[in-house]
């Protein structure tokens, strides 16, 4: 592909920098492979600091927004007799698509966000920062017209030489975004210099215009007072007065005489300069179509995937020894950027070098404990128990503000019992000194100690919550990525805990399995009603056998219908009553909570007594019949809308990766991501099993994380924020 040569002016080949609007220079459309080359040269060429500075971007976005928005208004006064150029007429109809985008690139860059850029020490752009540098340098190649292609093309090359910080890659679209506005400024300068230039032509015209109809003797001296002038005989100016005096006839050729004498004395013609001004109009209409079409690229363009192919810390968590870290959805990996970003920045140390370090620590752990351990997983090192290696090794001097979060995670219940009490008893302490002086008797001293004891309490505790979160962030759960489907080996059962009350509610719980069924068509997913009776007097009652009958001819019907699309799809796991002593009354254990307690243990090999034979897939419920279907399961509760796939827990978190969470042995444990149900009713939850005999069990929900230890009876399940014994 060869380049198109093409006359330019400097205003859209580079950055001005003191320079003038003359003498336009002469660039080049670059290829693939010169960008490549140039992106290269760039970054030998560049020299940056990393220490904070002052943040030039914003004022020169508003002095870039002020200039274009005169010229849009200068534009939309214009007489409709007069010329308005192809390229004011794109600016005057894309308007709104730049203000647009100058509130976005505001609201984008934050003030101190550009401060923390590395910037460059010296050269047109210095104090800059260097990815401005480069989207200059790339609009200035390309004449604006931009591509996906070429933009990673020209950042990968820079990169060979001096890789990005994160970062600056998450700043080059705001910076492309603030690179073509100003591109259009420049063009907005240019086009304003012509537009004054033709108002001059038009104005000496229209006056040796007078002169030669009221008085042709005197056109002379009309033509001596415009030589006096000093006029600047521009492309634009040439263009339009000889435009003008065509239309006048011979009458006016003295006026033309002497602009061909003028304009020979410096080496141009008329037919040059008319010449120039169509090429700069055409020149002008391009760029302007080019930034625009640019500007609506970056809009549609995946910033997050462009990051992710550009980052060089990627490439290097991507060498997790789990395998886990590239199975993980877009936010936990972009949290794992984050962190090695921030290790670097409290350290000498590359972001580079810390992913390097981080997967060094996990490849030394998979050597000693095996791939399957939690050590093994880059993610321990960066969110979990081993910060500290990787911060030893990453030679991280920690600021206050993290060492005290640190502290406060590591002892909760201090901080926040031991501020209540310790503000608690200040205030009660001030009070009682500041009152002891004023002579009050010792009774009314101590009620009134009592009172200010309590009322300083709740003050305290008001002050400590304030405080804890401010203190204290929130961290997520990672999570993996089922967005194009659950993994084969994460098969999930959705479960629907219930009561067996009447025909009609049988019919209802049939009708909700299938629904969920068509809203989730997932070729891992099954789904099981988990049944007992309504309390009686007695263990069984007349109608019982019926109610049962009936739920397991529904769950066959159910099978036979969807048989040849997932055969063993649908389940029925049944419970008969229990003598409950303290209530008096033959009742379901448990009833929900049970229910979802005996099933973990069920699914794990045991509680074979809690359910007996009842319906579904595979004949039965046996825990090796359905072990391969149910990796994990979602519980919804009974009359529940159906749950579209993406809330029905489609992403589903790495082996032992969440800080804070229960601990255990080695293997990997999946959490899975908890959702609530819309409906006020009812509740939904998470519940991940780990089959097989593979010996733990962990549930989640909304309230929390509990654990079924697989060997030991009686073990607890953890249901809206309360721990509740199980059947197990």
């Amino acid at each position: 592909m060869q380049p198109l040569s093409l006359h330019w002016p400097h205003w859209i080949t580079g950055p001005t920098h003191g320079r003038t609007n003359e003498a336009p220079l002469r660039a080049e459309l670059f290829s693939i492979e010169q960008l490549t080359r140039q992106g290269a040269i760039l970054a030998a060429e560049h020299e940056v600091i990393t220490r904070q500075g002052s943040n030039q971007l914003l004022p020169r976005l508003d002095e870039n927004e002020e200039i274009l928005r005169d010229f849009n208004r200068a534009t939309l006064v214009v007489n409709k007799s007069r010329q308005v150029t192809p390229a004011a007429e794109w600016l005057l109809d894309n308007f709104y698509l730049i203000e647009e985008q100058i509130q976005l690139a505001r609201r984008h860059l934050p003030r101190d966000y550009s401060r923390e850029l590395p910037r460059l020490v010296g050269g047109r752009s210095a104090g800059l920062p260097r990815v401005y540098d480069l989207v200059l340098e790339l609009i200035t190649h390309l004449d604006a017209q931009l591509d996906v292609a070429s933009l990673e093309a020209f950042v990968a090359a820079y990169q060979t030489v001096k890789p990005f910080k994160l970062g600056e890659l998450w700043a080059i679209p705001i910076m492309l975004q603030l690179g073509l506005i100003e591109n259009l400024r420049r063009i907005t300068t240019r086009l304003v210099t012509a537009r004054l230039d033709r108002d001059r032509a038009d104005d000496w015209a229209n006056r040796l215009q007078l002169i030669a109809e009221k008085n042709p003797s005197d056109l002379i001296v009309g033509v001596a007072d415009m030589a006096k002038a000093r006029l600047s005989l521009s492309s634009s100016f040439v263009a339009q007065f000889c435009q003008r005096l065509a239309r006048q006839g011979a009458v006016l050729n003295l006026a033309r005489g002497w602009l061909e004498q003028k304009l020979a004395d410096e080496g141009l013609t008329i037919e040059q300069q008319i010449q120039a001004e169509n090429q700069s109009q055409a020149v002008d209409q391009v760029s302007v179509s080019h930034s625009i079409t640019s500007l609506r690229l970056l809009h549609a363009m995946d910033a997050k995937e462009f990051v992710e192919n550009q980052s060089v810390v990627e490439r290097v968590l991507r060498q997790d020894p789990a395998a886990v870290y590239g199975l993980m959805d877009f936010s936990t990996r972009d949290r794992y950027r984050h962190m090695v970003e921030d290790f670097a920045r409290h350290s000498e140390m590359t972001e580079e070098t810390v992913a390097r370090n981080a997967i060094e620590l996990a490849e030394t752990a998979a050597k000693a404990d095996g791939r399957t351990h939690r050590r093994a997983h880059v993610g321990y090192y960066l969110i979990d128990r081993g910060r500290a290696a990787l911060g030893a090794r990453s030679q991280v001097r920690w600021s206050w503000g993290t060492l005290l979060e640190r502290s406060v995670r590591r002892l909760p219940l201090t901080f926040y019992a031991g501020g209540c009490i310790a503000l608690t008893l200040v205030v009660t302490a001030v009070f009682m000194w500041e009152t002891r002086g004023m002579g009050v008797p010792v009774e009314s001293l101590v009620a009134l100690g009592v009172g200010v004891l309590l009322g300083a309490s709740q003050l305290a505790l008001g002050l400590m919550n304030w405080l804890a979160t401010l203190l204290v962030k929130p961290r997520l759960l990672p999570r993996l990525d089922f967005t194009a489907g659950i993994a084969p080996d994460c098969g999930t059962m959705v479960v629907v805990p219930t009561m067996l009350t009447g025909p009609g509610g049988v019919d209802r719980l049939l009708e909700a399995l299938e629904i969920y069924h068509l809203a989730n068509r997932d070729p891992q997913l099954r789904f099981a009603l988990l049944t007992d009776l309504r309390d009686a007097p007695q263990e069984t009652m007349p109608g019982d056998a019926a109610l049962v009958q009936q739920a397991r001819d529904g769950i066959k019907a159910l099978n036979r219908k969807y048989s040849a699309a997932q055969p063993g799809l649908f389940f029925l796991f049944h419970r008969s009553r229990r003598w409950n002593a303290g209530e008096g009354v033959w009742m379901g254990y448990e009833r929900k909570r049970g229910k979802l307690a005996e099933f973990n243990a069920l699914l794990r090999g045991g509680a074979a007594d809690c359910f007996f034979r009842a319906g579904g897939g595979h004949g039965g419920f046996a825990a090796d019949q359905i072990c391969h279907h149910a990796g994990y399961r979602h519980a919804a509760a009974a009359g529940c809308g159906a749950p579209a796939c993406g809330d029905a827990g489609p992403s589903l978190e790495p082996a032992g990766v969440r800080s804070g969470a229960t601990r255990g042995g080695g293997g990997l444990w999946h959490f899975a991501a908890a959702r609530e149900c819309q409906s006020a009713q009812c509740q939904s939850f998470l519940v991940c099993a780990d089959l097989c005999g593979r010996g733990r069990h962990r549930s989640l929900h909304p309230g929390g994380l509990g654990c079924l230890p697989g060997s030991v009876p009686g073990g607890f399940v953890h249901w809206q924020g309360h721990l509740r014994r199980g059947c197990v």
